[in-house]
């Protein structure tokens, strides 16, 4: 099997200039694809439409940067540093078309999408104001059903198949054999893509992978690419390699909130940097990097 390394403006150079289906992985401040997301702005990708079970700063970027028309979601935030306020701001503008699940609803729409069925049924939704709201809106992705097993109301989830998803993960080797440590909420979004897309901490070797099958959250038949980007993640965590920069986080968490301030913001960090290492760089370089380093045992920073 050919090496599926790629470097990171040739991966993002593989999207479409306008109008992806694009799935991401991440949950709030936790292993966001943030070199990812900076340079599909840099490159100056539009009209996406974005997929996520639990939004964070990435997909707040994304948004900010008029980069987005639609986005299906269950909602998100900075954890405790506050809201999504580029998200929120275009949600109450009327900016952005907005489809909202729950994260069990979402989450078997991938997980549908990762076994290759059109559609997988629910009561999640039943009663609810996102059910309602989809409805008013309607949304492709639902049907009201009853099971010809049992008699009773089922919500028909159509599945999320996007030609298009990014996570980041500790480890993977050349072949697309993805490590992740730690909780593995992103997998069956990973596996649901027509192409995955993967950021890592590290590659490892094939024989490191070989000796430890275990360890192998996702093989390498789901994905297309494995990017070597050390702090892919940065500001957000990574367990086991480094925690959030609480600092950051506050600082972003306080710019979103004006979009004055948030065009500076991206001015600087995103579009003042080439590349990921120079946006390490703005944010303090080794010793601010150094400062998040995860403790061996805990998994994040002591």
């Amino acid at each position: 099997m050919k090496s599926k390394v790629m470097e990171l403006s040739q991966a993002v150079g593989e999207i479409p200039e306008s109008n992806a289906h694009l799935a991401l992985g991440g949950f709030a401040i936790a292993r966001n694809p943030i070199a990812f997301v900076n340079e599909i702005i840099r490159q100056g990708k539009k009209e996406l439409n974005v997929y996520q079970t639990v939004a964070g700063m990435d997909t707040d970027l994304l948004v900010g940067a008029g980069a987005v028309k639609k986005l299906a979601y269950s909602g998100g935030s900075l954890d405790r540093f506050g809201r999504l306020e580029r998200i929120n701001e275009a949600i109450d503008q009327g900016r952005l078309d907005i489809r909202e699940y729950s994260g069990l609803s979402i989450s078997l729409r991938f997980l549908a999408g990762s076994m290759g069925i059109p559609f997988i049924p629910t009561k999640s939704l039943l009663g609810t104001d996102m059910l309602r709201d989809l409805i008013r809106k309607n949304d492709d992705s639902i049907k009201i059903e009853t099971s010809p097993f049992d008699g009773e109301k089922y919500v028909y989830l159509k599945s999320l198949q996007p030609d298009f998803a990014v996570i980041h993960a500790q480890y993977a080797d050349e072949k697309g054999n993805v490590i992740i440590e730690g909780p593995l909420w992103d997998v069956e979004m990973a596996k649901s893509a027509k192409k995955l897309y993967v950021t890592v901490e590290k590659i490892v070797s094939t024989e490191f992978v070989k000796r430890n099958p275990e360890k192998v959250a996702i093989p390498s038949m789901y994905t297309h690419a494995v990017i070597e980007v050390p702090y892919g993640a940065f500001p957000t965590a990574v367990y086991k390699a480094y925690d959030y920069d609480k600092d950051f986080l506050a600082n972003y968490a306080k710019t979103n909130k004006n979009a004055g301030e948030y065009k500076k913001f991206l001015e600087e960090y995103v579009f003042g940097t080439r590349n990921h290492n120079e946006f390490l760089e703005k944010a303090g370089g080794l010793a601010r990097l150094n400062g998040i380093k995860a403790d061996p045992v805990f998994g994040y920073k002591a």
